[in-house]
């Protein structure tokens, strides 16, 4: 059975493959491949070439035409003779069996698409019990439907007992279809312990939540690497570790912190992010469940990210797919110490984008009409925090007096 071992493409170079279609323009299409690249590299691969596409919408067979098939075939073999020949090609989107079968038969390097190169980081980042079996769930979950394409070099070339001699005939049946077979079976029971251990996990969690006392609970939220450890680590004085790099958290962790004599639960989640894949957000429900059992979520954004809107809205998307959309909420925008603009020219009469926007103008925008409920903050420079203490506890104050109106939380021992 084939595994994703990510260390072996640790030392590969890779080229990306994305298309350009009338529902995703090539500026788009620049930023996904952006976005794909930053998590190649997160898995300790080195990007040398992208390709990108025009067209209706990706090929049944190959993902992208034949033509361009042929000319990134030409490409990797051009490099053969190079220092670091061109060890695998990873796709924006995710890829059906059939086009990773003749993509691969095509090519003849390794192929990835973006879903298996997140579920490879999250094999890298997963540390616990839970968020290993979390992972591997998915990784089965992904691989099952694609099991076939692994054994077709054991496909038998014809003969045997049957009359009409075609591929699938019965009494024709080679070692690859039985392989196949023991595979799919071992992978289904595989996913049925992991779901049973999954769920023990999850049971003891939630008698863990029980437990917690009359706390409300705060979740940061956020699309991945916006700085919510850091944030984190910042409001709690605590050591969850933050870095620069795409699912640097995958545990939920959760401490408990005071603000003014006044206790609550600060929960540090993992990150979304865009087309992640549906199995992995199944697999990690029970971690998710701090994000749904929150009594305030703290949205955190990124405010330096060219696409922090898209961001959001995917953010957004993923929480109404939890049942969170309605649950209290507040927005941080993070990171305004690296928020860069250009001024726009005085004879350019075209509508200003975010580029030439500066912040204090962008305030002035739809976030206005939040009020305390949109900050902005540096969480690396430790910019207004105090404020965001301010309204953290204004807030948690208010939920904890709706929820618990005859606990007199200020003058309890929560040690």
């Amino acid at each position: 059975m084939k595994e994703f071992v990510i260390s072996e493409a640790k030392a590969e170079t890779a080229v990306l493959v994305g298309l350009i279609t009338n529902q995703q323009s090539e500026a788009k299409t620049k930023e996904y491949l952006d976005e794909l690249e930053f998590l190649a590299e997160t898995a300790g691969a080195v990007v040398v070439r992208r390709f990108t596409q025009k067209v209706g919408g990706p090929s049944a067979v190959t993902y992208v035409g034949s033509g361009k098939l042929l000319e990134i075939k030409q490409y990797i073999k051009d490099c053969e003779d190079a220092e670091e020949p061109v060890g695998m090609v990873i796709f924006d989107d995710e890829l059906t069996a059939k086009q990773l079968r003749n993509i691969e038969k095509e090519l003849q390097v390794k192929i990835l698409d973006r879903t298996s190169l997140i579920l490879d980081i999250f094999a890298m980042r997963a540390q616990t019990a839970e968020a290993k079996a979390q992972v591997e769930l998915a990784q089965h979950r992904y691989m099952l439907p694609r099991l076939q394409r692994l054994w077709t070099h054991l496909e038998r070339q014809g003969g045997g007992s049957g009359s009409g001699g075609g591929k699938g005939s019965v009494g024709l049946r080679g070692p690859g279809e039985t392989q196949l077979e023991m595979d799919r079976r071992i992978i289904l029971q595989r996913i049925t312990l992991l779901k049973q251990r999954l769920k023990e996990i999850d049971q003891q969690k939630t008698t863990q939540r029980k437990n917690r006392g009359r706390l409300i609970r705060v979740a940061l939220v956020g699309y991945t690497n916006v700085g919510k450890s850091t944030m984190m680590n910042l409001l709690s004085k605590s050591e969850v570790f933050a870095e620069n790099k795409l699912f640097a958290t995958l545990d939920t962790t959760v401490r408990k912190m005071t603000i003014d004599n006044l206790p609550f639960l600060l929960a540090d989640t993992v990150g979304f992010i865009r087309k992640l894949p549906s199995d992995l957000v199944e697999s990690f429900k029970s971690t998710l469940d701090e994000v749904r059992e929150a009594d305030l979520l703290v949205h955190v954004v990124d405010i330096s990210h060219p696409d922090f809107e898209e961001q959001i809205t995917v953010v957004e998307k993923t929480l109404a797919e939890l049942g969170c959309a309605e649950k209290p909420s507040m927005m941080v925008f993070n990171k305004i110490d690296a928020y860069t603009w250009t001024p726009q020219d005085e004879d350019d009469l075209t509508e200003p984008t975010r580029e030439n926007i500066s912040l204090d103008e962008l305030r002035r925008t739809w976030m206005a009409k939040m009020g305390d409920d949109c900050l902005f903050i540096s969480a690396r420079e430790k910019e207004n925090i105090d404020e965001l203490r301010d309204v953290l506890y204004k807030r948690v104050r208010e939920l904890h007096v709706q929820k618990y109106p005859y606990n007199d939380f200020l003058y309890q021992d929560y040690e």
